[in-house]
C-alpha cells in the first residue's frame, strides 16, 4: 500500500477529541458568515446551514463574542445573552438531529471593531489602530484607535470568556474553541506590533502570553479541560498583525498550557514545512488540529484531501477545512466517492446575508 493510500485511509479513521469520538478526522473550520441578527442571535437559516454539514467529524461553529465590546462586524453571533444562548440551542439541536457534533469558537475582536457597529470604542492591549478601514453597518469606515485595556478590563474580559463558555455548554455545544489567532484580541496581546504595554501583560514574551494563558485557564475551570480547544495562527499577518518574535511566542505559550489537559490545539494556515509548526507538534502533547492553506482562487478537485494528507504526515491528528465545507454540504461523501466538488461563489461569502451562497449549495443528490 502506498503512503498516500495509507494517509487517505487515516483521514477516514475514527479519532478521539476531548469527550468525543469523531467518525473521521475531517472537521469543519469556523467560518464567519454574518447571518445572525443585529443583536447577535443565531437565526433559523443558520440552523439549516449547520445541519446540512453535520457529516463533518466535528463542526467548530463560527466566532461568537463573549461581550458587547468584543463585536467585530455587523450580524455576527454572540454568546452573552439569553436570546443568543437560545438561538444557538436551536442550531445545536438541528445538528444533533442529523448526527453531528459542535464546538463553538469564542472570539473577542479587540481593535477589530467599530463604534458604528457595537456603539462602543473597541478595546485592545494598546492604543494601536487597525490599519485601513473596517466593515460597518453603513459600509467601510476608517478604523478607530482602540482604548487601552486597564487591569480591570483584563480581569472582566477573562471572566466574560469563562461565562461565554458556560453559556455555550448550556446552548448544547460539546465544548468551545478559544480564538487566539487571525489578529483578534488574544492574538493582539501576543504580538509586539499590537502589544506595547509596559506592565505584566506586555514587553517580554512571558508577559505577552499571560492574557491568553489566563483566558484558557479560566475557560478550563469553567467547563473542564476536555471541552476546551485553542486556536493559534503563528506568523499570520492578517488584520495588520506583526508578531515580531514568532519562534519564541509559541513554544512559551505551549509550555504554559501543555499540562492543562485541553482537548486540542488548532493551528490555522498550517504549513507542514514550517519549522514553527514542527516545533508545535513536538511541544504539544495532545490532539493537534491543522487547517491547511488551500489555493485562494479554487478549491482543489479532491476537496483538500492531499493537503490534509501532508499535514497528517507532519504529525497532525485532525484536519480542519473551511471553504470546502462551505461550498459542499456533503463534502465527506464527495471525498469518499471521488465525486466533483462545488466551487465557492466568492460574491456571497460575507456581509450579504440570505440563502444565496450559504444554504443553496447543491448536494450530490440534488444534482443527480
Amino acid at each position: 500500500m502506498t503512503n498516500a493510500a495509507t494517509s487517505s485511509r487515516k483521514l477516514f479513521e475514527t479519532v478521539s477529541l476531548g469527550p468525543l469520538t469523531l467518525p473521521h478526522r475531517l472537521v469543519m473550520a469556523p467560518l464567519t458568515r454574518n447571518r445572525a441578527t443585529p443583536e447577535g442571535v443565531p437565526t433559523p437559516l443558520m440552523a439549516a446551514y449547520y445541519a446540512q454539514r453535520a457529516s463533518a467529524g466535528l463542526i467548530i461553529a463560527e466566532a461568537s463574542t463573549p461581550n458587547h465590546v468584543g463585536q467585530t462586524y455587523p450580524n455576527i453571533t454572540a454568546i452573552h445573552s439569553p436570546a443568543q444562548v437560545e438561538g444557538w440551542r436551536r442550531v445545536t439541536e438541528a445538528v444533533r438531529a442529523e448526527g453531528g457534533r459542535m464546538f463553538l469558537q469564542i472570539q473577542h475582536g479587540g481593535r477589530v471593531g467599530h463604534p458604528d457597529t457595537s456603539g462602543l470604542t473597541p478595546v485592545a492591549p494598546s492604543p494601536v489602530a487597525l490599519p485601513g478601514t473596517i466593515h460597518t453597518p453603513d459600509g467601510r469606515r476608517p478604523s478607530v484607535v482602540p482604548r487601552e485595556m486597564t487591569a480591570e478590563d483584563i480581569r472582566s474580559t477573562v471572566a466574560d470568556f469563562a461565562s461565554a463558555a458556560r453559556n455555550a455548554i448550556e446552548a448544547g455545544f460539546e465544548g468551545v474553541e478559544v480564538h487566539s489567532a487571525n489578529g483578534y484580541l488574544l492574538h493582539q496581546f501576543l504580538a509586539q506590533g499590537t502589544n506595547r504595554r509596559t506592565d505584566g501583560y506586555g514587553g517580554p514574551v512571558g508577559h505577552r502570553i499571560r492574557f491568553v494563558v489566563e483566558v484558557v485557564e479560566a475557560v478550563i475551570e469553567a467547563i473542564g479541560p476536555e471541552r476546551v480547544g485553542l486556536r493559534v495562527s503563528p506568523g499570520n499577518t492578517v488584520n495588520g498583525m506583526d508578531e515580531g518574535d514568532t519562534a519564541e511566542i509559541y513554544p512559551a505559550l505551549l509550555a504554559a498550557l501543555a499540562g492543562r489537559g485541553a482537548a486540542y490545539l488548532h493551528v490555522g494556515y498550517a504549513d507542514p514545512e514550517d519549522p514553527v509548526l514542527q516545533r508545535i507538534r513536538k511541544d504539544w502533547p495532545g490532539t493537534l488540529i491543522a487547517n491547511p492553506v488551500l489555493p485562494k482562487d479554487r478549491i482543489p478537485e479532491d476537496g483538500g484531501i492531499a493537503h490534509g494528507e501532508r499535514l497528517l504526515a507532519a504529525g497532525a491528528d485532525v484536519i480542519a477545512l473551511g471553504r470546502s465545507f462551505l461550498a459542499n454540504p456533503d463534502l465527506i461523501r464527495r471525498m469518499r466517492t471521488g465525486a466533483p466538488v462545488n466551487q465557492v461563489r466568492d460574491a456571497y461569502l460575507m456581509y450579504v446575508g440570505g440563502e444565496t451562497g450559504y444554504t443553496d449549495y447543491p448536494t450530490l443528490d440534488a444534482v443527480g
